[in-house]
């Protein structure tokens, strides 16, 4: 498990996975809350812990947040609310009724479309942002403070890369779409009326650092950069 410190206080923990040529990342957010985006499948658990406990004491996570319901997102969401007491998993609606308030041991905070929350140091906003990247339930999250946002799955690339870069993860992006519209996991990017709508929302919030699931994060002018999604996913999806 690599860590990577992004942003102040922001520390990207990536497991390279050969079989799959894919990183999975998991976000700490250290502040007075913790906040943890993404847990990892349950296999990844004890790697996940491992390194949040090389930042902070694991016991002491307070927020779990995921853009959607899938394993890699929040697989191990239990296994974090049976080791940190306090920790409140939070996501959409959609999310908590239909799955979440189901699946884990302790109810999720439901939030509303741009709700705010704080963590101490650190002010987030929640956007709904259905099929954005994909699934019914999906969001993401702003950090205001350092504009970092959480976009989970948009922006994903194949490979061991770098933690953070600029140049050259556009283009990556743009393979990795084209390249998953053939074999198993192809049409897992939607592309639906809303879409643009939905990424030029995002794109105004002007974010310094756009942290990504899968591949490396984007640092720089995440505005632009979120307007070049938006086109390259209209181009390959539409």
């Amino acid at each position: 498990m690599k860590i990577d410190e992004i942003a102040p206080n922001l520390f990207r923990l990536s497991l390279y996975v050969p079989e799959a040529n894919l990183q999975f990342n998991q976000f700490l957010v250290k502040d007075d809350e913790p906040l943890l985006f993404h847990t990892g499948m349950r296999q990844m658990f004890p790697a996940v812990r491992e390194a949040v406990s090389r930042i902070i004491d694991p016991t002491t996570v307070r927020w779990i947040g995921f853009s959607h319901f899938e394993a890699d997102e929040c697989g191990s969401l239990n296994e974090w609310l049976h080791l940190a007491p306090q920790a409140e998993a939070f996501c959409s609606f959609v999310g908590a009724n239909v799955s979440i308030n189901d699946f884990a041991i302790r109810p999720a905070r439901t939030m509303a479309d741009n709700e705010v929350f704080a963590t101490g140091k650190y002010r987030y906003r929640f956007f709904h942002t259905p099929h954005v990247p994909h699934c019914w339930e999906a969001s993401v999250l702003f950090e205001e403070t350092e504009k970092t946002l959480f976009c989970s799955d948009l922006l994903y690339q194949g490979g061991d890369v770098e933690a953070s870069a600029d140049a050259g993860v556009m283009e990556r992006f743009k393979q990795s779409l084209i390249s998953d519209q053939q074999g198993p996991f192809a049409n897992a990017y939607p592309y639906t009326p809303h879409t643009q709508a939905t990424l030029i929302r995002l794109a105004k919030l002007g974010p310094n650092t756009l942290a990504v699931m899968h591949g490396s994060s984007f640092s720089g002018k995440g505005e632009q950069a979120l307007y070049e999604v938006a086109e390259v996913m209209k181009e390959v999806l539409n």
